[in-house]
């Protein structure tokens, strides 16, 4: 056990992940950047997941192994290690991608040296099984602006080519920790990073120090529908009505109501919110979709209601 608190705390939720969780833990331990904790739970996986984190807890003080009872699902399971850190930075880790060694050291430089910095992370490539490069994530995103509306905007320009790779950078923990962790349903990293950005500024190092692995089992490829996908962040999702684009953008309009931004402040990040949903290309195409979620939520009520009457008729 860690006797001190460190200044990284580093959560990795993972379930089934025996290919590549050694990698993972091989990436993070050799950081040259030393004084950080590193947080596993395991959703109750059923292969050699629990074995491989025994094996490297049992040779690293720093490493902290907890396993639930049961599958949580992914929203729950990334907020748990969220909530059994004490760093005063804190890192989400996949299990299956790796950082470079001086990652850490990076991130922590800069978030020591500006305090208005709450999110700080590296360029990254894409990784496919073997560890071959196979791109890079052009994710240019400069969330600087002095002002919380400003900074919203600038995240919002970017939905068109987001990927998400800024919710595994490192966070100020003290500002995470405001903010509702990751929702239960499909892309709630992008809400996270919204309201991250309603707090403060992110600095995005020039260098590619992140690795992201592509490979049938990620989320997106091995849940490719809305349905299967918010099943994934939480399992009593199974069977229950999915209204996934209306909940997102509803949560978006949550975030800056539960912030503690002044009036103003508050008017100009809705207004710029409306903006964005409203003028984007992509608009009609969203809209379209929250009617498909409408018409779905619609079939399925009269579908359970033809069968709750059904069922009262045969038991007559």
């Amino acid at each position: 056990m860690v006797n001190h608190q460190p200044s990284v705390s580093i959560g990795i939720p993972v379930y089934n992940g025996e290919n590549y969780l050694s990698k993972a833990l091989d990436s993070l331990l050799n950081q040259t950047f030393t004084d950080f904790e590193l947080i596993i739970s395991d959703n109750a996986s059923s292969d050699r997941t629990q074995e491989i984190c025994l094996e490297y807890s049992a040779k690293d003080a720093r490493i902290r192994y907890y396993r639930n009872d049961s599958n949580l699902g992914a929203a729950d399971n990334y907020n748990r290690v969220f909530e059994l850190s004490s760093g005063k930075y804190f890192k989400w880790a996949a299990h299956d991608d790796t950082c470079a060694p001086d990652y850490l050291e990076k991130c922590v430089e800069i978030l020591e040296k500006s305090p208005d910095v709450v999110l700080a992370y590296p360029k990254a490539y894409l990784i496919n099984e073997q560890d071959q490069i196979t791109g890079i994530y052009t994710e240019n995103i400069p969330i600087t602006a002095n002002k919380p509306h400003q900074r919203l905007y600038q995240l919002l320009e970017t939905y068109g080519w987001f990927h998400g790779t800024q919710a595994f950078g490192l966070f100020r923990r003290s500002e995470l920790a405001k903010t509702v962790l990751i929702g239960k349903y499909p892309q709630a990293d992008r809400v996270l990073l919204a309201e991250v950005a309603l707090l403060g500024k992110f600095a995005e190092i020039p260098e590619y120090l992140f690795n992201r692995r592509n490979h049938p089992k990620i989320s997106q490829r091995a849940n490719p529908n809305d349905e299967s996908l918010s099943v994934w962040y939480d399992p009593k999702n199974k069977g229950k009505i999915i209204l996934p684009q209306w909940k997102r953008y509803s949560e978006y309009f949550h975030i800056i109501s539960r912030t503690k931004l002044s009036w103003d402040e508050k008017i100009l990040a809705y207004l710029q919110l409306s903006r964005r949903m409203c003028l984007s290309p992509g608009f009609r195409k969203r809209v379209n979709s929250i009617k498909e979620d409408l018409s779905k939520a619609t079939k399925l009520f009269v579908m359970n209601l033809s069968r709750t009457n059904l069922t009262s008729s045969n038991s007559r």
